[in-house]
Formats: C-alpha cells, sequence, structure tokens
C-alpha cells in the first residue's frame, strides 16, 4: 500500500486524518547468527521494506490498536499500559509504550494508531523488530524524549523480552533503528559499537529465500539455545573466567572446550566462537572486494548452524543446499533465527533467473512448498514519512 492509501485507511478506522506517518524497517543478517545474545559480532542490513504507523492524538485517556494485518482492534486505557496482554500482537507496541513509562515518561493522552507492515510475518525478516522500533520512534518524536537511536532499539529488545517473552539479542531492532541505505552494519553487540559498511557488490545482488515455512522463535526453542549457551559459558568459568562466548577465540576455545561436559551445550558454543570469527572475517573480506570469500564463509555458517546449533531444519536446509548448486551463486546461508523463514543468497544478475527458477522448483518438488523470492535493496532506518 502507499502513504496516501494507508492516510485513507487510517480516516475510514478513526474518522479523521492521521497527524503523523512513521516507517522502520525489516532486516535480513548477512552473517553472525545467534551471536548478538553471546555478545559477539553480526552483519545485518536494513531492508526497503518494513512497518508503517499512523497516529494522531484522540484527546481521550485511551490507546487504540489497529492494523490491516490483523483483524483485531484493541483499546488500552493508558493507566493499563504497563499490563502485558494473552497471546496478542499488540504486545509488541504495547511492550514500547511500557518502555517508555518504566523510564519515568509520562503519557497524558491517547493516541489512534494504525500499523500495516510488508515484512511477511514468520519470515525471519524482523517483522516484529520494525513494529517494535517504529512505534518507539513514533514515541520519541511525539513526546519529545530525545532518545537516541542506540536507546530506541534498546527500548524494542526489552519489549520483546517482557512482552513478547523471546530473550533475542539486540541486533534486529539495532538494524531498524540504525539502518542506513546501501550499508551493513558490522555491530559489536556487547559493546554496542558498530561501523557502517559500504555494500558495494557489482553485478551481483542480495536474494532471500521465503521457505513459508514460518519461524516461531516464541516456541520455546530460540530460549531453549540461549539457555544452553549460558550453561556453556557457566561450566567454562569453572577453568576460565568469561562472560560471554564470544569473547574467546577459536584457538583460547579449542584449549579449555573439554570443561564443558554437555555434548549439546559444547556444539552450540561450538557455533558461536567460529560465527564471530567467520563474521569478522566476511567483513574484512567485503572491504578487499573479496566477495567470492564472503560467499564461502557464508555457506559455512549455514553449515555450522545446521549442525552445530541445529536450527536450519528441512526447509531452510534445502533451500540452502539447492541455492549451491547453481552457477552464479556465491553463497547461501539461513538468515535470521530458524526454525523456518528465510534463507539469503549473493546472487550475480545474470543467474537470478536460473536461481528463482531451479530452486523454487527443487524446494517446491521437495516440500512441498511454493517459496518466494526477494531481490533485496538496502534501505535506511527509522525515519518520519
Amino acid at each position: 500500500m502507499t502513504v496516501t492509501e494507508l492516510q485513507t485507511a487510517f480516516g475510514e478506522v478513526y474518522g479523521a486524518s492521521p497527524q503523523t506517518t512513521y516507517f522502520s524497517p525489516g532486516r535480513v543478517n548477512l552473517i553472525g547468527e545467534h551471536t548478538d545474545y553471546n555478545g559477539g559480532s553480526v552483519f545485518p542490513c536494513a531492508l526497503s521494506f518494513g512497518t508503517y504507523l499512523l497516529l494522531r492524538n484522540n484527546g481521550k485517556q485511551e490507546v487504540n490498536f489497529r492494523s490491516l494485518n490483523q483483524p483485531e482492534v484493541i483499546t488500552v486505557p493508558l493507566d493499563k499500559l504497563t499490563e502485558r496482554l494473552e497471546n496478542s500482537w499488540i504486545n509488541y507496541p504495547l511492550g514500547v509504550f511500557a518502555q517508555f513509562i518504566k523510564r519515568g515518561i509520562e503519557i497524558k493522552e491517547g493516541y489512534d494508531i494504525l500499523i500495516w507492515g510488508n515484512v511477511p510475518n514468520g519470515a525471519g525478516l524482523s517483522s516484529s523488530a520494525a513494529l517494535e522500533v517504529v512505534t518507539a520512534y513514533a514515541l520519541n518524536d511525539q513526546l519529545n524524549t530525545g532518545f537516541d537511536r542506540t536507546e530506541l532499539a534498546k527500548i524494542g529488545q526489552k519489549a520483546e523480552h517482557e512482552f513478547a517473552l523471546v530473550n533475542c539479542g539486540i541486533m534486529d531492532q539495532f538494524a531498524s533503528a540504525n539502518g542506513k541505505k546501501d550499508h551493513a552494519i558490522f555491530l559489536n553487540c556487547d559493546t554496542l559499537e558498530f561501523e557502517l559498511v559500504p555494500v558495494k557488490l557489482d553485478g551481483i545482488k542480495v536474494v532471500i529465500s521465503n521457505t513459508h515455512s514460518p519461524h516461531k522463535l516464541d516456541s520455546g526453542a530460540y530460549n531453549q539455545r540461549v539457555e544452553e549457551c549460558k550453561q556453556a559459558v557457566t561450566e567454562l568459568n569453572n577453568v576460565r573466567p568469561v562472560k560471554y562466548l564470544a569473547e574467546l577465540t577459536e584457538k583460547e576455545f579449542k584449549e579449555i572446550e573439554s570443561a564443558i561436559t554437555d555434548p549439546v551445550a559444547h556444539k552450540r558454543a561450538r557455533h558461536v566462537v567460529g560465527e564471530v570469527q567467520r563474521t569478522v572475517d566476511a567483513v574484512d573480506a567485503l572491504k578487499a572486494g573479496n566477495i567470492e570469500k564472503f560467499g564461502k564463509l557464508m555457506q559455512a555458517s549455514h553449515i555450522s548452524l545446521r549442525d552445530d546449533y541445529e536450527v536450519t531444519g528441512l526447509h531452510l536446509d534445502t533451500m540452502a543446499e539447492e541455492a549451491w548448486k547453481i552457477d552464479g551463486v556465491l553463497g547461501a546461508r539461513m538468515t535470521g533465527g530458524g526454525f523456518g523463514g528465510c534463507t539469503v543468497a549473493l546472487v550475480k544478475e545474470e543467474a537470478i533467473d536460473t536461481y528463482i527458477q531451479e530452486v523454487g522448483k527443487a524446494y517446491e518438488a521437495k516440500t512441498g512448498l511454493k517459496p518466494e523470492f526477494y531481490v533485496a535493496e538496502i534501505g535506511d532506518g527509522a525515519r518520519k514519512i
């Protein structure tokens, strides 16, 4: 939908025009998966599609939430904005309101809010983070709170922890808040120091492949991985003080890995330590113009996520492995939390049609699902329109 169409829809829902329109993008992570909550580095970029939020002050003591992507309309009194709802998409924006209030911000007047997003739900492209960040950006603007983009990302992350009950890292919200057109973000998730790295892919495109097998992070599998990594850290502390797995080089990890007695926790730790190094190497390769090496590191990342972290499964593995067979594909891997969702691939422009046709056909034959493909455009972060 266009902004004009959204503004018309707002008027149909609320009987008045919106005062302001905001936008925040989804993201795709090029490499560095399940490292963010382990204190490591990631390399995401914001996308050109995302979530729109239109609002107006309603002069009432309530906030009305409506999404064109969901059937329900929910009204929340101002004195209930810190209370989580059961099984509702409202928890994503509501959790952001709660974080502002927890920071001592007084919300004296209600809003009528209309939300629409074109990030495919369940695709692993961070529709939830885009919704959290666009809400945080809008409130920051409306209430003149002066939070910087990094703080808005933290607010979104805390909303996800406390209202969506997913113990996510900071990457998704950070990329949605801080993205820059034609750049990826080399982010240290421990210190939140970051570098905007130009993505110069001469004759090569980033292609996202949606398996249409929805990932469900709140199913418990994601939180389980978080706990398994914490267990590895606890056991490693018997021989060396370590706060995060990402503090260890591969050499250092090999010297003390026998301290992890649980074989599952050991595999999780091995992935994290290796993935942190792959991410650093991949960024160096991109800066040097060595896209072939970047692609090989993407493939190694997927194999580690498949074998050691065990978050891929039939759909993501099929999509990635079929991509590896195509001439003109430099690399392909799962992206996002896993358990379904999307892969990301670097594909030479002349091979894109072949890639979509051949990978799509093989994937559908193996899984019975029809995939969807997007040639990604790297866009800017959250903003007022």
